[in-house]
């Protein structure tokens, strides 16, 4: 039963392989077709068509081709890797994808690609800086998708300076977080994180390092609230009246005058 079972999963796969690239190939040639024998722009009526008839077969064979490629890639990655890195390179070959298409659609069309290369590229440096975070959980997965510092599954230590020594066990792998659970509970912690932190798998019957207590605000009243002790005066201190007489006395005498003399 089960030998069945992969089999028909291993056709579905070899399936989508197959209809991809069919569409691949009549997307390529409608491609080279358009830009061969088709124009848009000031042209007669049958280059024209060319042109249109080209666009529409580039588009529909295209989004096919990129559904199915995708598709298959992912289930590839699934089975070599685990399921959270496999969802994580079908989004990006399907966005990768749908770029290269509409550079192709324009190109095609007779849309000139000058300015839209150098629009793109000043959004595009917009965009970075705007979701540097995000790209960079995004960009993290990735290389942790070929590196394979761990799968979902395994019992792994993390040594960060964000979030301290944790002995985790892996729950799943995102386009952003990897999500893990620790001794207090379900903890989801950014890729960027994960690729910059010292990651060891644990030894079978290792025991894990429990986590860190919950910081808890000081109590009013216990700390900076409280007034400073005030220290007791040395046996030879002096006090502020006795050292105010003592300077009145010592001014009276070096003025020549008898002692008792008020003095301004």
């Amino acid at each position: 039963m089960s030998s069945g079972i992969h089999s028909a999963a291993k056709h579905t796969v070899k399936t989508e392989w197959f209809m991809g690239a069919v569409a691949a190939a009549i997307a390529l040639a409608a491609m080279g077709l358009g830009l061969a024998y088709g124009k848009v722009e000031r042209s007669s009526l049958h280059q024209k068509l060319y042109g249109w008839a080209a666009a529409v077969v580039l588009v529909l064979a295209g989004a096919y081709a990129i559904i199915h490629l995708s598709r298959a890639i992912g289930r590839l990655v699934t089975r070599q890797s685990n399921p959270g890195a496999g969802a994580t390179i079908r989004l990006v070959t399907n966005g990768l994808g749908y770029v290269f298409l509409i550079i192709a659609l324009l190109a095609v069309l007779g849309v000139s690609l000058d300015h839209l290369l150098i629009g793109a590229g000043v959004a595009g440096i917009i965009l970075g800086v705007a979701a540097q975070q995000s790209l960079g959980n995004v960009f993290a997965a990735i290389v942790m998708l070929f590196a394979r510092p761990f799968v979902v599954g395994d019992h792994i230590r993390i040594r960060s300076g964000v979030t301290g020594v944790l002995d985790v066990k892996v729950l799943g792998i995102g386009l952003t977080y990897v999500t893990v659970m620790s001794d207090d509970g379900v903890l989801r912690v950014p890729n960027s994180i994960m690729l910059g932190a010292g990651i060891g798998h644990l030894k079978q019957g290792a025991a894990p390092i429990p986590s860190p207590p919950p910081w808890a605000p000081p109590v009013p009243g216990t700390q900076n609230n409280a007034p400073p002790a005030s220290a007791p005066p040395a046996p030879n201190e002096k006090t502020a009246s006795g050292t105010a007489a003592s300077g009145t006395e010592d001014a009276a005498t070096n003025s020549g005058l008898p002692p008792g003399t008020p003095t301004l």
